[in-house]
């Protein structure tokens, strides 16, 4: 019996946001409970209902102004039975029918490989490119025989034909290393020795990068004093502040058309992870509602 049952769907910001309305909603929140590839901690499926449940405890004033003006409007968690290629599919038709729309989808994971699933709906739009906050370069052809892992994902991204350009990894295998030295005007980086010691928080894109914006944000990038329930922690990772001013450099020159926030794995008892998870969401809707409007 699923956690939920017998109470009301989950919404983001639900208690501020009882009768949300998709028709007028800028960000439509697609949660995908999906776990297959993760290879050391485990828990992901359980990251989406997590951050919707941390959600009702944020304040809607985000430092700034209220993003929940723009409109939350959270779809019921895509259907994760099923072989990889099946539920990706899901994932894309739920991120096409959003950008059909005219709203953002805001994907919840569940593990980094349903990345690949939201890009290649954003990709069929228009041109794309997609910026990568992550402590991996998930450039391995394969992992454990797997080509939809979650140490895949930008390798199959990359092979859509969209630029990557990651921020803050700090965790190389060779397949990452071979591919970037390989695709070097492709697969573009500021790693986290380049970003962490100086605090900087400009992202620095190639010019002939393109003006829409697919954002994956796997949790693993922030620095584990921050978030910790990850498959995956690495040290040395991004600050709170300085991952929003990176996320702020961004929006400031280019257009996040979609973005997602995944792995995370809630550790009972411990709700900093979730709500810190839930918090970086709403600023992230802040951040590119507020560029919307200028």
């Amino acid at each position: 019996m699923s956690p939920n049952s017998g109470r009301r769907p989950l919404q983001f910001l639900g208690s501020e946001n009882p009768t949300p309305d998709p028709a007028t909603a800028l960000f439509h929140v697609i949660p995908v409970p999906f776990e297959r590839s993760v290879s050391y901690g485990v828990g992901a499926a359980r990251g989406p209902g997590a951050i919707l449940e941390a959600s009702e405890q944020l304040e809607v004033f985000d430092g700034i102004d209220v993003p929940l003006r723009h409109g939350i409007y959270t779809w019921p968690a895509v259907d994760c039975d099923g072989d990889t290629r099946t539920v990706l599919d899901r994932v894309q038709s739920a991120c096409a029918r959003t950008l059909a729309a005219a709203a953002i989808p805001v994907v919840l994971g569940g593990e980094h490989a349903l990345t690949l699933a939201a890009v290649e709906a954003a990709a069929a739009a228009a041109e794309l490119g997609v910026v990568q906050l992550d402590a991996h370069g998930d450039l391995r052809d394969h992992y454990h025989k797997d080509r939809y892992s979650h140490a895949s994902v930008m390798r199959r991204c990359h092979e859509l034909g969209v630029p990557i350009h990651s921020l803050g990894v700090r965790a190389l295998a060779p397949d990452d290393r071979e591919m970037r030295r390989a695709h070097p005007d492709r697969i573009t980086f500021q790693d986290a020795v380049d970003l962490v010691p100086s605090s900087v928080g400009e992202v620095l894109l190639p010019a002939a990068f393109p003006d829409r914006v697919y954002l994956t944000i796997d949790l693993d990038g922030l620095d584990p004093s921050l978030i910790s329930a990850t498959g995956t922690p690495e040290p040395g990772g991004l600050g709170w502040y300085q991952t929003l001013s990176l996320i702020e450099s961004l929006a400031s020159r280019h257009r996040i058309v979609a973005f997602d926030v995944v792995e995370l794995a809630p550790i009972d008892g411990r709700h900093a992870d979730d709500f810190c998870a839930a918090r970086l969401v709403y600023q992230v809707m802040g951040i590119i509602a507020r560029r919307s409007a200028s």
